[in-house]
């Protein structure tokens, strides 16, 4: 039997290149660093507003352009954002901590060095627990833990804005010193489906701390992956860091094609360098920015402006030599303060209301989708918890990928979506036209420019354009009766022993009906009918 071009093709690849057998036995290690703004009021040194948005250095205090004469005075909030994100993942918080300079010239840092916590930082240790689960790609949601190296406070630089046609360079401090923590993980992950769901759960439980707001499109997070690839039994390969990536998906993306360039470069003989590379979103490959093979000496030392960070780790704890600088902070009591957090939900969702753990991670994994299920369900006690979730995964998710639009944007309140499931679950509608209601109401939005949601009722949409279930059996009757006389052919074949005859026969009562009628009720009245 001849072979098609592709098996012609592959077939003379692998005996070209015999090294492509061996690629099934390449394994990849990837580690993130995460950069989350901290959401307070002022800078991490200085009293300067830390406002997105906001005019060109209209937030910049003296001490964050290096004014002579200014000293960085430490920000308790932040301090306290930072303590509850690493009792949230488990981390021991440091007794002390203490901060450290780290020089390197450029223009968007004044000081020329960035005050960030090296020796001793706020905390170590700690793990992230999170569920991988991306439908169509991943068959069943499985379980990642990735361990937390440190959790670290620092300043964040400036902004530099380069003008190619001016051919000038102009530096924006509005962003220096705005508070960061950076969190390290180790390299315990093997895919970018794994890096992604790992900033999908961070994201939800820094956003439940409210520690940060995590919009990526602000640079409110940043996530640099660091990727090597090596064979089975080897040691750990050569790995290059990836920087500049924006969103959740993008993080997916450049981990998976920074791994498979890797393999093809090292299936081809070639070797990887220690570099940086970033993330081309337009192109959706990884670009190189520069050698890391040397070493950049930051020269590191102690911040001699700012003395020992001390907590107060037990109730019976000494009071801290600089409590009167910060005020002590108490950490047991910020540990009381810790919300709930996404894994915890998921438990609830799955023991209280016997859901599957697909679906409670499903419906914990989008923000605006999960708030719709709790007030729908807390609203009537009588709602059927799984008909909530699945309306609002199987129908309302399906309606708005249809429509290109995240829950968070479709504008569809709650009340309008609960008044589709009582409809449904009280046989006034069925699925059907349960998803026309939702595009009406979608539609109805795009025709106002999506400036408010909807201000229509289900109900009243049902009602002006008769979508009503018919559920009257002396109608369901006649419509069985009238493809009963129309189809003779397939009433003999049924009869004759082809029970699939039956949905034939069903698809045509629904089709004669406009698919209103209640096609259970349907299907057995067409059984009884045909006896």
């Amino acid at each position: 039997m001849a072979l098609s071009n592709r098996l012609l093709f592959r077939y003379f690849s692998a005996a070209k290149h015999p090294k492509n057998n061996a690629r099934t036995k390449w394994k990849s290690v990837v580690g993130l660093e995460v950069h989350a703004q901290l959401e307070t009021k002022s800078k991490l040194f200085s009293g300067a507003r830390a406002t997105f948005g906001a005019a060109p250095n209209s937030c910049v205090a003296l001490f964050d352009a290096s004014i002579p004469g200014t000293l960085p005075v430490l920000n308790k909030g932040a301090v306290e954002l930072g303590v509850k994100t690493a009792l949230a993942l488990g981390c021991n918080v440091s007794a002390v901590s203490m901060f450290d300079r780290k020089h390197y010239f450029y223009a968007d840092l004044p000081n020329g060095y960035q005050i960030t916590q090296q020796r001793a930082p706020l905390a170590r240790g700690g793990n992230l627990s999170f569920p991988v689960f991306v439908p169509g790609v991943t068959k069943a949601p499985y379980y990642k833990t990735a361990r937390l190296h440190q959790l670290q406070l620092e300043q964040d630089s400036g902004k530099s804005l380069h003008d190619p046609y001016e051919r000038k360079s102009l530096v924006d401090l509005n962003r220096a010193g705005v508070p960061l923590m950076e969190l390290v993980f180790e390299p315990d992950l093997e895919t970018g489906e794994e890096a992604a769901a790992l900033v999908k759960e961070l994201i939800l439980i820094l956003t439940r701390l409210q520690s940060c707001s995590c919009k990526m499109e602000e640079g409110a997070l940043r996530v640099d992956a660091n990727i090597s690839v090596h064979l089975e039994g080897t040691p750990l390969g050569t790995r290059t860091e990836v920087k500049n990536i924006g969103s959740v998906r993008a993080v997916a993306q450049a981990v998976d094609y920074e791994i498979q360039r890797q393999i093809a470069v090292l299936d081809e003989g070639g070797t990887i360098h220690n570099e940086t590379r970033a993330w081309d979103s337009t192109a959706r490959k990884t670009v190189a920015m520069r050698d890391k093979e040397v070493v950049q000496d930051y020269r590191f030392m102690p911040e001699p402006n700012l003395p020992p960070l001390h907590l107060k780790l037990s109730e019976d704890s000494a009071e801290s030599p600089d409590a009167d600088a910060v005020g002590l902070i108490d950490v047991p009591k910020l540990h009381q303060t810790l919300p709930e957090l996404p894994e915890q939900t998921r438990q609830t969702i799955i023991q209280r209301h016997q859901l599957t753990s697909t679906i409670a991670i499903t419906l914990v994994n989008d923000v605006t989708l999960y708030e719709n299920f709790r007030s729908i369900i807390d609203e009537s006690a009588t709602r059927s918890p799984k008909l909530v979730a699945n309306f609002l995964i199987n129908e309302l998710l399906t309606m708005l990928n249809r429509n290109k639009l995240e829950p968070a944007d479709a504008g569809l309140t709650t009340s309008q979506l609960a008044t589709i499931v009582d409809m449904l679950q009280e046989n006034q509608l069925n699925i059907h036209y349960a998803r026309r209601v939702l595009q009406e109401l979608l539609d109805q939005r795009d025709r106002a420019e999506g400036s408010a949601p909807s201000s229509s009722c289900p109900r009243e949409i049902v009602t002006a354009n008769n979508w009503f279930l018919i559920t009257d059996e002396s109608d369901i009757r006649r419509y069985c009766e009238g493809v009963i006389e129309r189809s003779p052919k397939l009433v003999d074949k049924y009869r004759n022993g082809k029970e699939k005859m039956l949905y034939a026969l069903a698809g045509e009562v629904a089709k004669a009906s406009e698919e209103k009628v209640d096609m259970a009720r349907a299907v057995e009245m067409l059984k009884e009918m045909l006896k």
